[in-house]
């Protein structure tokens, strides 16, 4: 999906967002994916934890995030762009390479084709 606003709008990433007070992670998975690209899922693991520091022109941080990236499978809905989602697309790893991807998201992607066997 490509980020339709602030921060990193343009470029392409990964559904999620922020848990609402006294939401489960699996609920917030679901949700941030429903409302940013109109598929149900069904999350099957975590598939890589990470920080991410975002730095303004000074180098202070202006964004932290910890994120956890799941695998999961598509249980419904139809593909489309929607809340702060400006494009979405399912894209053939071969071209991975042409979309500006923001930084640290296509390791990920590509652990989750190597280890695709280990969630089915």
């Amino acid at each position: 999906m490509e980020r339709g606003k602030e921060p990193l709008k343009g470029y392409w990433s990964l559904p999620g967002g922020v848990l609402e007070t006294g939401e489960t992670l699996r609920d917030g998975i679901c949700r941030e994916v429903r409302e940013e690209t109109g598929l149900e899922v069904e999350p099957l693991g975590v598939l890589e934890i990470f920080e991410r520091i975002i730095r303004d022109a000074q180098g202070a941080a202006e964004y932290h995030y910890v994120l956890i990236d799941y695998v999961c499978r598509v249980s419904g809905g139809a593909l489309r762009a929607a809340d702060d989602v400006s494009r979405a697309a399912w894209v053939a790893r071969a071209e991975l390479a042409r979309y500006r991807i923001t930084e640290g998201t296509l390791p990920v992607i590509e652990k989750a084709f190597r280890q695709r066997r280990k969630y089915k």
